[in-house]
C-alpha cells in the first residue's frame, strides 16, 4: 500500500515539472530520480538550476517579432522533499473512466453480434430466387457492355439548342385554353406536341355527349321531354359534328403557325446560322436512286422492287387534281377531256423552306407561289412530255422526274400514269389503249408499289376500267388505296347517299384496299387556287350528309388526310423492302464482276462514256496525223488522182479531135480553143473535187487502217459514223476555185519546154497516156469480137453468133484501112455501104450501126498505134523544137500538148497541197471536234454506235455499283433517322 502511495506522490511531482518547466531542455541521471519514475526519462527536474536560453542573432535579424517586448514566464513555487498529506481523487476519476470505456466497448460489440445473427435469421425466411434468374435476358446485365451511355450523353444536345428549335409554349397554352372552353364533361382533348410538328386531338367515345345542356328549370324539361329520341340523336350527332369541325379549324390555324414556325428554321439553316453543314435530305437520297434506277432498269424487270406511289386512274378522273392537293400547287399542264399526261411523271415532295419546284436535269428552280413560274412550269412539262413521244405514238414510257419542295409536304415518291381509256378516238394512234395498260402494269406489279387508285364519284362506278385493272395487280388490297373524288358532285347526282359509302368501302368492286378516302378537288375551274379549293372542301364535308349520317368517318374525308396515310404507308414499305433490294443489288454486283472477271481478265472495266473519251483522243490523234503527210506525198496523190479524173477528157475531146486536123497551126489552134473552154468550165471545179476526195481518202485510211495489236474493233462504228458526218459538213472553200482558175490557165499557156529532161517527160508521160488507152481500145475489140484462136483451143472458149459477126465486120475494116492507113475518122456512107455488101456475100448479115461501131474501135486502134510510133520518132525531136521544126518534116506539137497538161497537173497539185495543209485540215479537225461534241451529247447515239456484251456488262456493272452505293448511303441515313 505504501509502495502505491510513493508512486502517486511521484507522479504528481512529475506532472508539476510537466506543466511549469516548458521551453527548457535539461538531463537528470536516472539514478536520481525516483524508484519508481527510474523506468520513464524525465528530461526535467525540480533539481535543475534553471537558464534562460540565448536568443539566436538570426531570429533577431529576421524575425518579425524582433521588437516586441519578450515576455518572462512566471513559475509556479515547487514544494521540494516528502509531503505527508496527499490527494488521490485524481487517480480514482481516471480508474472510473477507464471502466466506462470498457462497458461502452463491449456493448457495441454484443450488439452488433446480435444484429448480425438476427439478419442471418431474416435472410435464411428469404426464397433463393437464382432459379428464376433465367427470366431476364443477360443482354439486361450486359447492357453496359454493348452501348455507351456516355457517348450517348454527349451527343444529346443541350438545353439552349432545344430552346432555339422548340415553338412558342405561349401560343400553343392560349390556342389549348381556347379548346377547354368547348369541351364537355364527356369529352376530353389530350394534346402533344411533337418536335414542334403536330398537335393531334383525340376525341372521345361517339356514345358520350358532345355538349353541355343547361338546366332551364322545369320548363326547358318538359319541352326536351317532347322532342323524340330520333330528333336528339340527330341533334346530338350535328353539334358533334360541328364540334369537331370547330376543332379541326383550330387544328389548322395551329398547323399554319407551325408551317410558319419551320419555315423559319428551315430559312436560318438554310443560311448557315448555325454553322452546320446540311445533309441531303432522305426523300432526296431515295428519289435519286430510283432515277438512276429508271435509267438502269428501262423495260421495268423484276429488278426494281423499290416502293414509290403510283397514281392509276380512269382518264379525267381527277388523277392530277389529287396529286396537285398534295403537292399545294397547280403545276401540270390541264384540258378539258383531252388527254394531258402523255408521259409517266414521277414527283418527288420534300421539305424546304421555301415552295420551289425544279426538273432532275436542270438547275432552273420554279417559285411555285408566283402564277407566271407555274405557268412556265406547265408549259415545260407538256413540252417535254410531247418530245417524248415518238412520231406515230401517242403516249410514251419515259418518265419525267420533278422534285417539289416546300414547309409542310409530306414527304413521298409519287408517278403520275396516263389515264387508263377504253376507247381510241381520232387523233390518237392505234395501240394507244394496250401502251397504257402496259405502262400501267409496269408500275403496278412492283410489289413494293403502293397503289394509289383514283375513282371518279360523279359517274356510275359500272364504267370504271381501272378498278379491274388494280384488282388484278393486287387482288388482297395489301398496297392499295382507294381515293374516291368528285364527291360533291356525286351527293349532287346520287340518288341515294348510301350508294357512296358502298363505293367507299369498297361493296360495288371487286377490289380490295387498305383504306378509302373521299375528297373534293375544287369546283372544276383550272384558275381555281389550293386555298380556294381546301376552303371549299373543308365547307362541303361541313355540310354534308356523309359526315352527319356517319357513312363517312372524319379520317377518311380531305386531301390532308389522304396525304398523311399515303406518306405513312409509303415509309413503312421502304423500311420494310429496302434493305432486301440492297442485299439483291449485291448479289447482281457480285455476278457482274464475276462474268467480266472470266471473260476479260486483262481489260479495265469502261462504260459506254468513258470507251467513247478513249475513242474521242484516238480520232483527234488521227486528224492531227494528216499534218504529218509530207508535201511530196500530197502532191503525187493529188496529180495521179487528178489525171486519172480528166485523162478521158484530154484524150477524148481535145487530142484525138485535134490529132485530125492536116496540118500544126491547125492543130494548135484547135488545142488553145479547147483548153481555154476546158479550164473556164471544167478543170478548177474537178481539181477541187479531186482534192476533197483526196482528203476523205487520207482521212479514212488513217481512221480505219489497224493499229496492231493495241487495235480496239470496238471503235469502228463510231469512227465510220464520226468520218461520215465530218466529211458531210465539211465543205471547201468557194474562193479556191476562182483562185485556181487563174493558176490553171497561165499554166496551159506557156508552151515553152526550156531542157531536155522536160522534152523525154513529156514523151514518157505522152506514151503512158497513149499506151493505157490502146489497151483499153484492145480489151473493148476483144469483148466485141470474143476469144482468139488461143483461147478458143487452149480454154475451150466459143464465139457467140453476134461476136462472130463483129469478127467478120473488123476484118473487113482492117483490110480497108490496110489500104489507106491515113484514111480520116469517119466512114463515108458509100464505105458503109461497100463494107456491108462484102459481107452480105460472105453470107453475114450487118446493120449499119454495128459497122460504124466496129470502125470506131478499129480505127481508134489504129490511131493509137500510129501516135505511139510517132510519139517515138519525137524522142530526137527536141533540137528541132528549139528551131521551131524549121526545116524538118518531124512535127511534135501533140509532145508540146501533153507538156503543158503535164506541167498543169504539177502546179495545180502543189496549189490544192497548200489549200489542204494551210487550211482544209484545220477546218476537218474542227468539224470532226464538233461531230465528237455533239455525239457526246447524245446518249442514243452511243448507244447506237458503241455497241457489244463488253460495254453493256460494264455499263451494268457501272449502274450496279452506283445504285448499291446510293442504296447503303441512304439506309445509313434511314438507320441514323430512326
Amino acid at each position: 500500500m505504501w509502495r502505491l502511495r510513493r508512486a502517486a506522490v511521484a507522479c504528481e511531482v512529475c506532472q508539476s515539472l510537466v506543466k511549469h518547466s516548458s521551453g527548457i531542455k535539461g538531463s537528470l541521471p536516472l539514478q536520481k530520480l525516483h524508484l519508481v519514475s527510474r523506468s520513464i526519462y524525465h528530461s526535467r527536474h525540480p533539481t535543475l538550476k534553471l537558464q534562460r536560453p540565448q536568443l539566436r542573432t538570426s531570429f533577431q535579424q529576421f524575425s518579425s517579432l524582433t521588437n516586441l517586448p519578450l515576455r518572462k514566464p512566471k513559475l509556479s513555487p515547487i514544494k521540494y522533499g516528502y509531503q505527508p498529506r496527499r490527494n488521490f481523487w485524481p487517480a480514482r476519476l481516471a480508474a472510473r473512466l477507464l471502466k466506462l470505456r470498457y462497458l461502452i466497448l463491449g456493448s457495441a460489440v454484443g450488439g452488433g453480434y446480435t444484429a448480425k445473427k438476427t439478419f442471418d435469421q431474416w435472410k435464411d425466411l428469404i426464397p433463393d430466387l437464382s432459379d428464376y434468374k433465367w427470366i431476364v435476358p443477360d443482354i439486361v446485365w450486359e447492357i453496359d457492355e454493348y452501348i455507351d451511355f456516355e457517348k450517348i450523353r454527349k451527343a444529346l444536345p443541350n438545353s439552349e439548342d432545344l430552346a432555339k428549335l422548340t415553338p412558342d409554349f405561349d401560343k400553343i397554352v392560349e390556342s389549348i385554353s381556347l379548346l377547354k372552353d368547348f369541351f364537355t364533361t364527356g369529352h376530353k382533348l389530350v394534346s402533344e406536341v411533337i418536335g414542334a410538328s403536330d398537335l393531334l386531338l383525340l376525341l372521345g367515345s361517339p356514345g358520350e355527349t358532345a355538349f353541355r345542356a343547361t338546366d332551364h328549370g322545369s320548363e326547358s324539361d318538359k319541352h326536351y321531354k317532347k322532342v323524340s329520341d330520333k330528333e336528339k340523336i340527330d341533334q346530338l350527332q350535328e353539334e358533334l359534328l360541328h364540334t369537331q369541325l370547330k376543332y379541326q379549324r383550330i387544328l389548322e390555324r395551329l398547323e399554319k403557325e407551325n408551317k410558319e414556325l419551320r419555315k423559319l428554321v428551315l430559312q436560318k439553316d438554310d443560311k448557315g446560322i448555325h454553322h452546320r453543314k446540311l445533309k441531303k435530305s432522305l426523300i432526296d437520297m431515295y428519289s435519286e436512286v430510283l432515277d438512276v434506277l429508271s435509267d438502269y432498269d428501262a423495260s421495268y424487270n423484276t429488278q426494281d422492287h423499290l416502293p414509290r406511289v403510283v397514281v392509276v386512274g380512269d382518264q379525267s378522273a381527277g388523277k392530277t387534281s389529287v396529286l396537285e392537293m398534295i403537292a399545294q400547287a397547280r403545276i401540270f399542264p390541264r384540258g378539258s377531256g383531252e388527254m394531258m399526261t402523255r408521259s409517266p411523271v414521277k414527283v418527288t415532295l420534300s421539305e424546304g423552306p421555301h415552295h420551289v419546284a425544279l426538273f432532275k436535269d436542270s438547275s432552273r428552280e420554279f417559285d411555285l407561289t408566283k402564277e407566271e413560274d407555274l405557268a412556265a412550269l406547265r408549259h415545260e412539262i407538256e413540252l417535254r412530255m410531247r418530245k417524248n413521244v415518238k412520231e406515230g405514238c401517242t403516249v410514251s414510257p419515259e418518265t419525267i422526274s420533278l422534285n417539289v419542295k416546300g414547309p409542310g409536304l409530306q414527304r413521298m415518291v409519287l408517278v403520275d400514269l396516263p389515264g387508263v381509256i377504253n376507247t381510241v378516238t381520232s387523233g390518237m394512234a392505234p395501240d394507244t389503249k394496250e401502251t397504257i395498260f402496259s405502262i400501267s402494269k409496269a408500275y403496278m406489279q412492283n410489289p413494293n408499289a403502293i397503289i394509289l387508285c383514283i375513282q371518279d364519284g360523279s359517274v356510275d362506278a359500272e364504267r370504271s376500267i381501272v378498278t379491274d385493272l388494280v384488282s388484278q395487280m393486287d387482288p388482297h388490297g395489301r398496297r392499295t388505296i382507294f381515293v374516291l373524288t368528285k364527291v360533291d358532285l356525286a351527293e349532287k347526282n346520287v340518288a341515294s347517299p348510301s350508294r357512296i359509302q358502298q363505293i367507299i368501302e369498297g361493296k360495288l368492286f371487286p377490289m380490295k384496299a387498305l383504306g378509302y378516302f373521299a375528297v373534293v378537288t375544287g369546283k372544276g375551274n383550272s384558275s381555281e387556287s389550293i386555298e380556294a379549293i381546301k376552303e371549299y372542301e373543308e365547307e362541303f364535308f361541313q355540310n354534308s350528309k356523309l359526315l352527319k349520317t356517319s357513312m363517312l368517318k372524319a379520317h377518311q374525308v380531305t386531301t390532308r388526310n389522304l396525304s398523311l396515310a399515303v406518306s405513312d404507308c409509303f415509309w413503312k414499305m421502304v423500311r420494310e423492302s429496302v434493305e432486301q433490294q440492297a442485299d439483291s443489288f449485291k448479289a447482281t454486283r457480285f455476278n457482274l464482276e464475276t462474268e467480266w472477271k472470266n471473260n476479260y481478265p486483262r481489260l479495265r472495266e469502261l462504260d459506254r462514256n468513258e470507251l467513247f473519251e478513249k475513242a474521242k483522243n484516238e480520232i483527234l490523234d488521227e486528224v492531227i496525223s494528216l499534218s504529218q503527210v509530207t508535201p511530196k506525198h500530197w502532191e503525187e496523190i493529188l496529180q495521179q488522182s487528178l489525171w486519172e479524173r480528166v485523162s478521158t477528157h484530154v484524150i477524148e475531146n481535145i487530142y484525138l479531135p485535134a490529132a485530125q486536123t492536116m496540118n500544126s497551126g491547125t492543130f494548135n489552134t484547135t488545142v488553145d480553143i479547147k483548153l481555154k473552154q476546158w479550164t473556164d468550165k471544167q478543170l478548177p471545179n474537178k481539181a477541187v473535187e479531186v482534192a476533197w476526195e483526196t482528203l476523205q481518202e487520207e482521212f479514212s485510211r488513217f481512221m480505219t487502217e489497224p493499229k496492231g495489236k493495241e487495235h480496239d474493233d470496238i471503235f469502228d462504228k463510231l469512227k465510220e459514223a464520226v468520218k461520215e458526218e465530218s466529211i458531210k459538213r465539211h465543205k471547201w472553200n468557194d474562193f479556191a476555185e476562182d483562185s485556181l482558175r487563174v493558176i490553171q490557165h497561165n499554166a496551159l499557156e506557156d508552151r515553152s519546154i526550156s531542157d531536155k529532161q522536160q522534152w523525154d517527160a513529156a514523151i514518157y508521160f505522152m506514151e503512158e497516156a497513149l499506151q493505157a488507152r490502146l489497151q483499153d481500145t484492145e480489151n473493148a475489140i476483144e469483148n466485141m469480137i470474143g476469144p482468139d484462136w488461143k483461147k478458143r483451143w487452149l480454154y475451150w472458149q466459143n464465139r457467140s453468133q453476134e461476136q462472130c459477126v463483129h469478127n467478120e465486120t473488123k476484118n473487113e475494116l482492117e483490110k480497108m484501112l490496110k489500104c489507106n492507113e491515113e484514111h480520116p475518122a469517119y466512114l463515108a456512107s458509100d464505105e458503109i455501104t461497100t463494107v456491108r455488101k462484102n459481107l452480105e456475100s460472105r453470107g453475114v448479115e450487118v446493120d449499119p450501126s454495128l459497122i460504124k461501131d466496129t470502125w470506131h474501135q478499129v480505127y481508134r486502134r489504129h490511131f493509137l498505134k500510129t501516135a505511139l510510133n510517132h510519139c517515138n520518132l519525137c524522142r530526137r525531136g527536141f533540137y528541132y523544137y528549139q528551131r521551131h521544126f524549121v526545116d524538118s518534116e518531124l512535127e511534135c506539137n501533140d509532145v508540146v500538148l501533153f507538156w503543158r497538161i503535164q506541167r498543169m497537173l504539177a502546179i495545180t497539185a502543189n496549189t490544192l497541197r497548200q489549200q489542204l495543209t494551210n487550211t482544209e485540215v484545220r477546218r476537218l479537225e474542227k468539224n470532226v471536234k464538233e461531230v465528237l461534241e455533239d455525239f457526246a451529247e447524245d446518249g442514243e447515239k452511243k448507244v447506237k454506235l458503241l455497241t457489244g456484251k463488253r460495254v453493256q456488262l460494264a455499263e451494268d456493272l457501272k449502274k450496279v455499283r452506283e445504285i448499291q452505293e446510293k442504296l447503303d448511303a441512304f439506309i445509313e441515313a434511314l438507320h441514323q433517322e430512326k
